[in-house]
Order: C-alpha cells, then structure tokens, then sequence
C-alpha cells in the first residue's frame, strides 16, 4: 500500500480540550454493547440512546450514565472536540498504511482511509508535552496484532485520532489515543486500547477488551521553597551596674563636756578650828592650859603647818588653773584632779596627826 506523506513541522501542537469525556473509557451516541469481561477504567455512557448490554459481565471503574444529563453533557463535550481537532491545520499529510512509520509532534491529515498494519511510532522527542492529531478522511482500521508505540516521553493523553466515519481494531491490536469517531467504533476480542472510543452518532461495540485511563497526569506547579529571611537576634548591651560607692558615715566624735571637780580647799580657820576642838574637850578646866612657852611653841608650830598647807594650796590651785587653761577636758584631767585632792587629803591628815600629837605632849 502507498504511503505518501510530507515532513512534519517542528512547531508544538497544543491539546484538544475533551470537556467531560476526559471520565469516560467508552461513550456511545446510539447502545453500547459488549461480550465478555471487558474492563473499563473510567466511565462508562450513550446519549441519546439509552441502551447499555453485557454489563455485567464487563466491569465499569467508573459510573454508567445511560441517557441522563451526565451522558448528554459528555456527547455535547465531544462534538466540540471533534471539530476542534478536524478544524487544525496539518503539518503533513498522510495516506494508506501508518504501520512502519516514526511521527513526530504534528497534526497528520488524511483525506481518505488509515490503516495500521504492523506498528506504528510515535516519538515525543523527551517532551511529555508534544502532540499528534490525526485527521482520518473517512474510516481507520488497524490489522490483528497491530500496536501504536510511545518512545522518548510521548503521552496517550495526548493522542487524538478524528475519524469522519467508523474505527475498527481488529483482534490483539494494542492501540493508543482517545478515537473521536462520527459514526461507530468496533473493538474486537482482545483488542486493548489506552485511551478513549468516543463515538457521536452510531455504537460502541466491545469484546473482551481492557480500557485503560490515558489521562495527562496534571503538571506540578513548582511552589517555590521561601527561604525565610532569618532576622538577626539582638545581642542586648549589657549595661553595667554602677556599683555606689559608700560614703562613710562620719561618725562625730564625742567630746566629753569637763566637769569641774569642785576641789575642795581646807582654809587655814577651818585646819585651826579642827586642831583646837580635841585641845578644849582634852582640858577639864582652865588650869590644864598649856604654858606661855608652849603656847609659843604651838603657835610657831602651827604657824608653819598652814604655810606649808598654804604653800601646797597655791600649787594645786595653780595646776588646775594650768588644767583649765589648756582645755584638758580628757580623762587625763580627771585623775589629775582626783590625784591632787588626794595629796590634800593626805597633807590635812597629817597636820591632824601632828596637832594631836603635841597635845598630847
């Protein structure tokens, strides 16, 4: 079989958008019917029929919308995604066989029928974003055993096939794509398809088939790590403690106010008048009076015992005029004083003593 095709574009080709037939393994516009244990990973719908059979024994991963709004809502998605893939602009066409072939990211246009025999690649070229659309003129038919390859990053979210009648995989055929058919699309036994069989108007018709999701897993946005802005510590000052040097209290020295001692100074009447009154209780009468001679020499004893007594008298007075001079008021004066009146007490004593003693003599 010819295959005439011309070189793909480099440019990136942006993704048909699905609406809500991105959920559904399987939706049909007429029945959907099925033989054997086919399994669905997603939904499972037909609008505007309502006819569903042989489920179970297929297994459905997801909900069955048969004839409600849901399966309305998906047929009304999948219109606006047919046209949006048949309305872009190729980047090159291609004709007969795909099996053999190695595309890249491009829109493939056919204005007549596809068929894969054999295997077909498609190569993403290490971008998990690139995308091939296929603009099937009238019917694609892949022989038994036929498989769709993805190398080097390619999706099968983002593989679509625009078929403008009917799609048939034949048995043990391992086809990748979401098939966006007109009329009818045909699954025979074994056939396994990573994607969708999406068709508007006719049926769906399954046999042991496995269905698996072909969803783009949704691209991580980068949140990007803050660095916190570490704020420095404040290292407070230490301010130093003024430690308050302690004035010394001054503790006033007492001066101790002098009390004069009176001193007392035995006058010479009053040593006579005591000499005289043992003399007169001595002499019973008159004729006891001593003679004129001993009055004479009592007389000039006497006499010099006062001037002696005199004499020490004008001493003491002198000193403690001394003492009083010079403002002695320590204790030094004190035993001054009490020494003197000592010595006075000692001199009148012994005056006494010798005043008896010559009376008795």
């Amino acid at each position: 079989m010819a295959l005439s095709f011309s070189s793909a574009a480099n440019a990136a080709t942006a993704p048909a958008n699905l609406g809500t037939t991105e959920s559904y393994s399987v939706l049909g516009g007429s029945t959907v019917t099925n033989t054997g244990t086919t399994t669905l990973s997603g939904n499972l719908g037909v609008s505007p029929g309502t006819a569903v059979t042989g489920f179970p024994p297929g297994i459905v991963g997801g909900t069955t919308n048969a004839g409600n709004a849901e399966a309305l809502q998906a047929q009304s998605d999948l219109v606006i995604a047919y046209n949006d893939v048949a309305s872009r602009a190729p980047t090159q066409s291609v004709a007969g066989d795909l099996g053999g072939l190695t595309l890249v990211d491009g829109v493939y246009n056919s204005t007549g029928p596809l068929d894969l025999t054999g295997t077909l690649t498609l190569d993403g070229q290490g971008d998990p974003d690139s995308v091939f659309m296929f603009q099937v003129g009238s019917t694609l038919i892949t022989s038994p055993n036929s498989t769709v390859n993805l190398i080097n990053g390619a999706d099968a979210c983002n593989v679509y096939w625009q078929v403008g009648s009917s799609a048939t995989l034949d048995t043990g055929t391992t086809f990748v794509g979401s098939i966006l058919a007109l009329t009818s699309i045909t699954a025979n036994t074994f056939a396994t398809v990573q994607g969708r069989a999406l068709a508007r108007n006719g049926a769906v018709t399954l046999d042991s088939n496995v269905f698996t999701d072909a969803s783009c897993a949704p691209t991580p946005t980068e949140t990007p790590t803050e660095t916190p802005t570490e704020t420095p510590t404040e290292t407070p000052t230490e301010t130093p403690t003024e430690t308050p040097t302690e004035t010394p209290t001054e503790t006033p020295t007492e001066t101790p106010t002098e009390t004069e001692s009176p001193t007392a100074t035995a006058t010479s009447a009053e040593l006579r008048g005591g000499s005289g009154s043992p003399e007169d209780s001595d002499s019973p009468d008159g004729s006891d009076s001593p003679t004129g001679s001993d009055v004479t020499d009592d007389d000039s004893t006497e006499s010099s015992a006062p001037s002696d007594s005199s004499s020490e008298e004008s001493q003491t007075a002198a000193d403690e005029s001394d003492l009083a001079t010079t403002g002695l008021g320590t204790m030094t004066s004190l035993l001054i004083g009490l020494s003197a009146l000592m010595v006075l007490g000692g001199v009148a004593l012994l005056i006494v003593r010798h005043q008896r003693s010559h009376a008795n003599d």
